[in-house]
């Protein structure tokens, strides 16, 4: 009698166990969730941090900008501040009638010329400076640093205070010196050939420190190994500081430019003190004359010789980066 073999076959109440085990898909999404909720608190904890720093720039940076950017495109007056919303859309007039008024043609060349002379005096200033302080000078090497940066960290209101009165025609400290020796000077302050180089020279002496401790941290990390091998070819001095040294200050010099001629573009401290704009506007800068305007009561038109100060600014950095950026 042949067995015959049984197979039991599961019920519709039997359980089948799965041969491989499945994955737990429960607890990644429960990961998942606290991943998710973990982040979230992160993000709200960084929002209320951020909060007040946003609120004060909103406030006063953010709003003040887009403001003044349509006042220039109105014809806002002071006498408009109680009554914002009656003053007149006048799209680009102001513009046109602000480069048709002489005063301020003469002011935004007073500023060219103040850029484009200081400017360079400031950046082979500092330059010289500082390749004469990293090899030139071995004693009291930090004396001098400090020396020349004192200037960059005291008051320009009272550096120009200071020169004012070392320029004063008959009791100042130049014209005295000027004296022992036969000669006559200068009302420096009140001559139209003086007073803007004599800002000029005072503006290269007050930040040819910054330039300096740059150029000097820059010329520091010039690898000596190149200066080596490049005395080793043959090459002398001014090759060697030209064709390895200078190249490699591209990033300092760069980063020099942009910050000075920003400022140069602004300046109006000196002749604020010093000056008040003359003689004869011939220090008058272009943002002297915007807040001349401001104060005239003048809102759209002190507005727009703001922006055209910062399309400028705009214009010269962009010329900086392309000129004096890293060709490779």
């Amino acid at each position: 009698m042949t067995s015959m073999s049984t197979k039991t076959l599961p019920g519709r109440g039997d359980t089948h166990e799965p041969t491989a085990a499945q994955p737990d898909r429960s607890a990644g999404r429960r990961r998942l969730a606290v991943r998710s909720t973990a982040r979230g608190r992160q993000t709200r904890a960084a929002w209320i941090l951020a909060a007040p720093f946003l609120a004060l720039f909103l406030a006063f940076m953010l709003l003040p900008v887009v403001w003044s950017l349509l006042m220039s495109l109105t014809d806002t007056q002071s006498a408009d501040l109680r009554t914002p919303l009656n003053v007149s859309f006048t799209g680009f007039d102001t513009y046109v009638r602000l480069f048709e008024d002489e005063q301020f043609v003469h002011a935004l060349r007073n500023t060219a010329v103040f850029v484009l002379v200081g400017l360079p005096l400031t950046l082979a200033s500092g330059l010289a400076a500082a390749v004469a302080l990293n090899s030139g000078i071995g004693r009291f090497r930090a004396v001098f640093r400090v020396g020349f940066y004192l200037p960059v960290i005291t008051s320009v209101v009272a550096i120009a205070v200071v020169w004012k009165t070392l320029l004063e025609p008959r009791a100042g400290l130049v014209n005295t010196v000027l004296g022992w020796f036969g000669i006559d000077g200068p009302a420096w302050l009140a001559d139209t050939r003086f007073a803007l180089p004599v800002m000029i020279v005072m503006a290269v002496w007050r930040n040819l420190g910054t330039v300096m401790i740059i150029m000097l941290a820059g010329l520091q990390s010039v690898p000596q190994s190149l200066m080596e091998a490049a005395e080793l070819d043959g090459a002398g001095a001014w090759q060697r500081f030209w064709r390895v040294t200078f190249p490699l200050l591209r990033p300092a010099l760069l980063l020099t430019a942009v910050t000075t001629g920003i400022g140069y573009l602004q300046f109006f401290d000196e002749p604020f003190v010093m000056t008040d704009g003359g003689p004869l506007d011939s220090t008058l800068s272009a943002t002297m004359y915007a807040y001349n305007q401001f104060g005239n009561g003048n809102y759209n038109v002190a507005s727009a010789a703001g922006y055209v100060v910062f399309v400028l600014i705009i214009a010269l950095t962009v010329l900086q980066f392309r000129v004096l950026r890293d060709k490779d």
